[in-house]
């Protein structure tokens, strides 16, 4: 798909005072060399302060620097969702892997946001999940409910579990994971999520479901909403995703070679959620069947996609649907970021 490019826009910090503007763009954009970043500049792609730029500038505190990325063909990834509940005030889907869902990462159109708000046009997430981790996104409709889920998305007032296929076979039953997360040198892009030391507190819980044949399934319950949380967890107990092509057993970016954050192959799904209606307090609770090609547990049944009203004692098959995708509205400010 060709979108319609993207105006790239930062305020020069007091950190880059004085930096030849060549250099700064090299730096702030890994993607590109010092030559390909000149090009883009002959191209009349970067300005400062509104003024086309030529690359002989330096840049000075407070500057405007936009790149203006011309239209480009994004990837090629999913093109549907099912809804899993909706309401007034809601709207839960269950997103498949490789489909991002916010804009980034050479991802403007090719977005699950794109696709439902086609259809809901004042749907905006509540949080989100990795461009390859599948399961359950749940959108707010008013600003009343994503004010309310937004204040209690990292607290227990909304139960996340999550499955996860880990390598190596565990030798405990459960785990309480309290690595810390911060950001950590990547060759490709300067730095990226990873456990660290001098991070942010950070809690998951792992329970052991099975074990195979070198590798370990595990039911993850988040206590904390942080980038890649459940990724660089697992990985800093020994036991990095299936497929991922980042994390280690330290739960740092590969020695040699590591990929870069959105990069897929690892089985992650989003299964279980949890949570009180914001508007009327009553239970929701949504379940949403593993994707095919995840590997499911020796004689596990399908899994349903449901919602509770447990105060009213009664259970109903929530409504599911296939969309495709179309062009909609930017994407929202103050979603949480993804943890996983």
């Amino acid at each position: 798909m060709l979108n319609r490019g993207y105006a790239y826009c930062t305020i020069i910090s007091s950190k880059y005072d004085g930096q030849p503007l060549l250099s700064h763009l090299a730096s702030l954009y890994r993607h590109s060399t010092p030559e390909a970043w000149q090009q883009k500049l002959n191209d009349g792609e970067v300005t400062l302060n509104g003024v086309t730029a030529t690359g002989r500038e330096s840049v000075t505190l407070g500057q405007t620097l936009v790149w203006n990325r011309p239209p480009w063909v994004e990837p090629d990834c999913p093109q549907h969702f099912e809804v899993l509940f909706e309401d007034a005030h809601l709207l839960a889907v269950n997103k498949p892997s490789g489909l991002p869902t916010l804009p980034g990462g050479g991802f403007m159109e090719n977005t699950l946001l794109r696709l439902v708000q086609r259809r809901t046009p004042n749907a905006n997430p509540a949080h989100r999940l990795g461009r390859a981790t599948s399961g359950i996104v749940l959108f707010c409709k008013t600003p009343q409910s994503a004010s309310h889920l937004f204040a209690n998305w990292n607290t227990p007032r909304i139960q996340k579990i999550y499955r996860a296929l880990g390598q190596n076979i565990a030798q405990q039953d459960a785990y309480e994971i309290v690595t810390p997360i911060g950001l950590v040198p990547h060759p490709l892009i300067g730095s990226v999520w990873a456990a660290n030391p001098s991070g942010k507190p950070s809690k998951s819980w792992a329970k052991v479901i099975a074990r195979g044949a070198g590798n370990t399934t595990f039911e993850v319950s988040l206590h904390s909403g942080r980038p890649h949380q459940i990724r660089i967890h697992l990985a800093s107990i020994g036991h990095p995703l299936v497929g991922d092509p980042l994390y280690g057993t330290s739960g740092r970016p590969l020695e040699r070679l590591p990929g870069l954050p959105g990069d897929g192959g690892y089985f992650l799904h989003a299964q279980y959620l949890r949570f009180h209606h914001p508007m009327t307090g009553e239970q929701i609770a949504l379940e949403a069947a593993l994707p095919s090609g995840f590997p499911e547990l020796e004689g596990q049944r399908d899994a349903k996609r449901v919602y509770e009203k447990t105060e009213s004692g009664r259970a109903r098959n929530a409504r599911q649907e296939l969309h495709h995708s179309g062009r909609v509205a930017a994407a929202p400010r103050g979603a949480p970021v993804s943890a996983h």
